[in-house]
C-alpha cells in the first residue's frame, strides 16, 4: 500500500457502499427505507466532521465498537471475551453506566462515528443502555446478541427505532450452532428472528468463520436458509485464536480470498441482502483498521483498546474524552509504528504480535 493512501476517503466509501446497499436491501421495508433515507444525511455529514477533524490532526474512525457488559447466558466454545476475562460469571464490577455510554454515544456523535456497533458479553442484557441508544438517530447500533432474549418490550423498541438493528450469531445448521452454543439455542434464535419477520423488522446474521467451517457457511443452500428466515444483513467474522492452540483454526490468505470471491457471487445473486466482511480485505485497507484506523473498542469498564480481541488499554473514557482517548499513546503508536501494517500468516495482526503491543503498554 502506497504512502498516498487515503485512509478517511477509504472510510467514507465504505460507509457509502454500506447505505447504499442497505437501501436496496430494504426497498420492501418503507419505515426501513425512509429511516436510511434520514441516515445518509447524516452519513454525509460525519464524513465532513471527520475530514475535519484530520485537517486538524485527529484521525476518527467510522466504527466504535462498545462492549457493554461483561455477563452472558451462554458459554460458547471458544469464546475469545472468556479467553480473555472480558466476559464471566461474576457480578460485574465497575461497568459503565446507561448515562456514561450515553454520553459516549453523544460524543461519538459529535466526532462523526456513524456506526456504533453493540456488543457484549450478551448486550440484550444492558436494555438501559439500548435504550439510550434511541437518543441517536444518526448513528447506526449493529447489536450482536446470540438471540435468546428477545421479548416484546425489545420488539417494540425495535419497531420505533430503526437504527437499532439486532444481528443473530448463528454457526450454521442446528448441530453446528448448539455444538458451540449450547443445546437449544439454535431454536430460541430462529424463534427470534420469526418474531423480528413478523413484525417487518430488519435484522441481520453473524456467522464465524474458520479454517475448517468456511465451505459450509458460504454455500447457496445456507444463504438462501437465511434469506428465507428474514436475514436482511450477513457478517461474515474473521475467526480470532484464543491461544496458540487455536491458531491453525484461523483463516489464512487462501480462505480470505475465498470469501471475497465468493461474497461477489452472493452480492449479485442476492440482491436485496448485504454482506460484509470483518475484520475485511486488509490488503484493499492498507492493513488492520484497529487502534482507530477504522474502528476502536470500548470494554465494559471504559477501557479503551485496540480491538475487542486485543484487550490491551492504556486509558479510560471515565477519565478521558474520546478524542483523548484517540489520540492515546497506545492507539498512536500502532497506528504511526507500522505494526498495523504488517504481514500475519492468519487471524489477527495484534494477536500474532502481542508480545509487541505489551511492550508498548511499558515503554
Amino acid at each position: 500500500m502506497g504512502d498516498d493512501f487515503d485512509i478517511q476517503e477509504y472510510l467514507a466509501e465504505g460507509v457509502e457502499y454500506i447505505v447504499k446497499n442497505a437501501m436496496k436491501a430494504t426497498l420492501r421495508n418503507p419505515k426501513e427505507s425512509l429511516f436510511l433515507l434520514r441516515f445518509s444525511k447524516h452519513a454525509k455529514k460525519a464524513t465532513e466532521i471527520r475530514q475535519d477533524y484530520e485537517d486538524m490532526g485527529h484521525h476518527i474512525p467510522v466504527f466504535l465498537i462498545a462492549s457493554v457488559t461483561s455477563s452472558c447466558n451462554l458459554h460458547c466454545t471458544g469464546c475469545y471475551s472468556r479467553a480473555n476475562d472480558a466476559c464471566s460469571d461474576e457480578t460485574p464490577q465497575n461497568q459503565l453506566t446507561g448515562d456514561e455510554w450515553g454520553d459516549i454515544f453523544n460524543q461519538a456523535k459529535e466526532l462523526g462515528i456513524s456506526f456504533i456497533v453493540i456488543a457484549g458479553g450478551e448486550p440484550m442484557l444492558r436494555e438501559d443502555v439500548i435504550t439510550r441508544a434511541t437518543q441517536f438517530p444518526e448513528i447506526l447500533f449493529p447489536i450482536f446478541t446470540n438471540g435468546t432474549i428477545m421479548n416484546e418490550d425489545y420488539l417494540k423498541l425495535f419497531d420505533r427505532n430503526r437504527n437499532l438493528v439486532p444481528i443473530f450469531s448463528i454457526e450454521g445448521d442446528e448441530a453446528d450452532t448448539d455444538s458451540r452454543r449450547g443445546e437449544g439455542v439454535y431454536s430460541q434464535l430462529i424463534k427470534s428472528m420469526d418474531l423480528m419477520k413478523k413484525k417487518d423488522l430488519i435484522f441481520g446474521a453473524s456467522v464465524t468463520f474458520t479454517r475448517g467451517n468456511l465451505d459450509s457457511l458460504i454455500r447457496d443452500d445456507f444463504i438462501n436458509y437465511l434469506y428465507e428466515l428474514g436475514c436482511k444483513v450477513v457478517f461474515f467474522i474473521e475467526y480470532v485464536p484464543v491461544n496458540q492452540e487455536t491458531v491453525d483454526l484461523a483463516p489464512g490468505d487462501e480462505e480470505r480470498e475465498m470469501l471475497l470471491e465468493r461474497l461477489d457471487y452472493l452480492r449479485e445473486k442476492y440482491m436485496d441482502m448485504l454482506f460484509l466482511s470483518f475484520p475485511g480485505d486488509e490488503k484493499t485497507s492498507g492493513g488492520c483498521l484497529a487502534a482507530g484506523r477504522g474502528f476502536f473498542h470500548i470494554n465494559s469498564q471504559g477501557g479503551a483498546e485496540p480491538c475487542p480481541a486485543s484487550p490491551y488499554s492504556d486509558i479510560n473514557v471515565k477519565d478521558a474524552s474520546l478524542l483523548e482517548v484517540l489520540d492515546s499513546k497506545l492507539f498512536k503508536s500502532l497506528r504511526d509504528g507500522g505494526l498495523l501494517l504488517d504481514d500475519h500468516e492468519g487471524g489477527c495482526v495484534l494477536f500474532q504480535h502481542k508480545d509487541e503491543v505489551e511492550r508498548l503498554l511499558d515503554d
